[in-house]
C-alpha cells in the first residue's frame, strides 16, 4: 500500500509505526456565579504562568526548538489573548476553561482562514497553546512522546511543538501526520533535526497499525506500507547513500554559494519573527530576503507603535551583524485581517484594498512603520521592500513618503542610513510588463512567485478544485521572471526572489540560468540550495534556462528538470 503526502522534510526513513494518539479535551460548559469570578481568573492566570515557566525551561535547555518556544511566550504575552479570556470570565461568566477555549478558537479560526501558507500554519501554535493551558486549568497531564522507547516512525493526526519537545530525536526515524503543511512547526522541527517527514496525509493514522513496517520516500512523496524484502533492500541502499550526501551538506552549510565558474549568489531566509531569524542563521542563511511584518500587527490588539516596531527591527538588524535585512512594509488585506480594525466587505479581496493601497489611505500607519524601519537601519544593513506595486506613480508616492520620514528623523536628531535601498515586490502582471520603467525608480526587485503565479494564471492558490492548475513552472511565469531579471540587469541593478519557487530545490539551476541574483528561501532548504549552486556553472545553467524557456507546457518543463 502507498499513501500520498506533502513532503515536509527530505529523506528516506524505514521503521515500525509508533502511533501517537491524543484524547480530545472535554470542556466543562457550566457558567459561574459572581463569587467564583476571581477564583477562575486566578486559575487561568496561574495556568498561563505555569506554561510560560515550562517554555522557559525548554529555552534554557537550548534545544532545536528554543526559537519556537520564545515565539509561544510572545503569543502568551499578547494582551489581546489574555484580556479576551479574562473578559469572558468577568462579563460572560464563563469558567476559565470555556473562556480560554473560546478565545483560542477565535485565533485559530482567524489564522486558518488565511491564504498565505506560512501565516495559515501559525494556527498550529494557537492549537498548541490552547491544549497546554487547558490541561493545566483542568489538572490533566499532556500526552507525552517520551514514552517511545525504541526506534520507529511517529504517526499522528498532528504534532505540536510541545509534543515534539518531549521526544527523543535519536529514536525518531521519521514523522507522518494527517494534518499540516510545509511551513508548519512540525515541518520546521523535522527539517532542523534532519528527520524525514510527510504531512497532510489525511487518514494515515486510521489506516496504519502499531508495529507495521513502513518506508517514508520523500522523493516521490509517498509512505510505503509493509514493503516486500526486495523493496526493503533497495530502500536501505538508497538510505545509506542519502546519509553520506546529508553529511556533506551539513559540513558545507556555512560556506558561500559560489558557482563552479566563480559567481557568488546570495542565499537568504524568509522570516516572520526573530525566532525564524535564529533558525535561518543556524541553517547557513547569509541574510534575510523577506521579513513579513504582518505578525507585528496581527498578534496585537492595536496598530503597533513606532517604538514597538523599532525594537523588533533593531534586534533583527543587530543579530545579522551587517548582513542584509529586507523588511517588507505592511501587507495586510486580502485574507489577512486584524482583530482591532474593520475591513470593508469586498467581493474579491485579493484584488481589493490591500498592502500599499491601505498604506496610502492610512498614511500615519505607513509612516509609523517607515520611521521604525529607518531608525533600525542605523544598526545594520536594512532594505525597504514595497508590496503589491502596479504603477510607477505608486513607487514615486512611496519614495516621497520615505523622504518625508527621513526629514522628520533628521530634524529630531535620530540616526538612520541615508542611502537605504528601496525595492519592490514583483507579484502582479502589471509590474512585470512595466519592469523596465519601475527599475529606474528603485534599487532592486524581489519576485514574489506565490502571488505572481496566482495572478498570471488566474488561479486562486487556495482553491483545492483547481490546485493542479497552480504551477510556477508554467511558461508564462518563467518568461515573466526572465523579463524582470533582464530589466534590472540592463541598468546594473539586481533581482532576488522571496516566493516559494526560490525554495524549490529542483528549480535552482533554472533560476540561476535565468539570472537570479538572490534566493530567499525556507530555512530547511538553505543548505541544499547552496549545494546546488556550488555544483553548477553559470554557463551550463544559462544554456539550460534558454532551452527551458522554449518549452510550451509546465508538464514538459518539469519532465525536463
Amino acid at each position: 500500500m502507498k499513501l500520498k503526502g506533502i513532503v515536509a522534510s527530505d529523506g528516506i526513513a524505514i521503521g515500525p509505526v509508533y502511533k501517537f494518539e491524543k484524547v480530545e479535551l472535554e470542556i466543562p460548559q457550566d457558567k459561574i456565579e459572581d463569587d467564583k469570578v476571581e477564583e477562575q481568573l486566578e486559575l487561568f492566570n496561574n495556568s498561563v504562568k505555569s506554561y510560560i515557566n515550562f517554555l522557559q525551561e525548554k529555552i534554557n535547555e537550548k534545544g532545536s526548538q528554543s526559537e519556537i518556544f520564545e515565539a509561544h511566550i510572545g503569543m502568551l504575552e499578547d494582551p489581546f489573548l489574555i484580556e479576551s479570556t479574562e473578559n469572558r470570565i468577568k462579563d460572560e461568566k464563563m469558567n476559565a476553561a470555556m473562556a480560554l477555549d473560546a478565545t483560542a478558537n477565535e485565533f485559530i479560526a482567524m489564522m486558518s482562514s488565511l491564504d498565505d501558507e506560512y501565516l495559515k500554519e501559525r494556527a498550529d501554535d494557537y492549537k498548541d497553546i490552547r491544549v497546554q493551558i487547558l490541561n493545566r486549568i483542568l489538572g490533566l497531564k499532556s500526552a507525552d512522546l517520551s514514552l517511545m522507547k525504541k526506534e520507529g516512525i511517529i504517526v499522528a493526526k498532528d504534532l505540536t511543538p510541545s509534543d515534539t519537545s518531549t521526544m527523543n530525536a535519536d529514536l525518531v526515524n521519521g514523522i507522518v501526520t494527517d494534518f499540516g503543511g510545509k511551513t508548519a512547526h512540525t515541518s520546521i522541527i523535522a527539517q532542523t533535526l534532519g528527520i524525514p517527514a510527510l504531512v497532510g496525509m489525511q487518514d494515515a493514522f486510521d489506516k496504519l497499525e502499531n508495529g507495521q513496517t513502513v518506508i517514508i520516500d520523500t522523493e516521490n512523496g509517498v509512505l510505503i506500507v509493509e514493503p516486500d524484502d526486495e523493496l526493503l533492500a533497495k530502500y536501505k541502499e538508497k538510505y545509506e547513500k542519502l546519509e553520506k550526501e546529508q553529511k556533506i551538506l551539513e559540513e558545507n552549510m556555512f560556506k558561500k554559494a559560489i558557482t563552479e565558474d566563480g559567481k557568488e549568489i546570495d542565499v537568504f531566509c524568509n522570516i516572520g519573527n526573530i525566532g525564524d531569524l535564529d533558525l535561518g542563521l543556524s541553517q547557513g542563511a547569509e541574510g534575510v530576503g523577506l521579513f513579513r511584518t504582518e505578525f507585528l500587527y496581527m498578534d496585537n490588539d492595536k496598530f503597533p507603535t513606532e517604538e514597538e516596531q523599532f525594537e523588533v527591527y533593531k534586534d533583527a538588524a543587530e543579530k545579522l551583524e551587517g548582513k542584509a535585512l529586507t523588511i517588507r512594509t505592511l501587507d495586510i488585506g486580502g485574507d489577512k485581517e486584524l482583530s482591532y480594525f474593520e475591513f470593508p466587505k469586498e467581493d474579491n479581496p485579493f484584488l481589493g484594498w490591500r498592502a500599499l493601497r491601505i498604506c496610502f489611505d492610512m498614511p500615519e500607519v505607513f509612516k509609523t512603520q517607515l520611521r521604525a524601519i529607518l531608525r533600525a537601519s542605523a544598526y545594520g544593513k536594512v532594505l525597504i521592500l514595497l508590496p503589491m506595486v502596479i504603477s510607477v506613480s505608486e513607487v514615486e508616492k512611496s519614495v516621497e513618503i520615505i523622504e518625508e520620514c527621513k526629514a522628520e528623523l533628521k530634524k529630531e536628531g535620530l540616526e538612520f542610513d541615508e542611502n537605504i535601498e528601496v525595492g519592490i515586490m514583483i507579484e502582479t502582471p502589471a509590474s512585470v510588463l512595466i519592469a523596465d520603467e519601475l527599475i529606474e525608480k528603485v534599487d532592486y526587485f524581489s519576485i514574489g512567485t506565490n502571488d505572481l503565479t496566482q495572478y498570471l494564471l488566474a488561479v486562486d492558490r487556495g482553491n483545492q478544485k483547481i490546485a493542479d492548475l497552480y504551477n510556477s513552472y508554467h511558461p508564462a511565469v518563467l518568461r515573466s521572471i526572465k523579463r524582470v531579471i533582464d530589466a534590472s540587469h540592463k541598468v546594473g541593478k539586481w533581482t532576488g526572489m522571496c516566493g516559494g519557487f526560490a525554495s524549490d530545490t529542483k528549480a535552482t539551476k533554472l533560476l540561476l540560468g535565468l539570472g537570479l541574483d538572490e534566493f530567499s528561501v525556507v530555512s530547511g532548504n538553505i543548505a541544499k540550495i547552496k549545494d546546488n549552486i556550488r555544483n553548477t556553472s553559470m554557463e551550463e545553467a544559462e544554456k539550460f534556462a534558454d532551452k527551458i524557456l522554449n518549452i510550451d507546457s509546465a508538464e514538459k518543463i518539469e519532465n525536463s528538470l
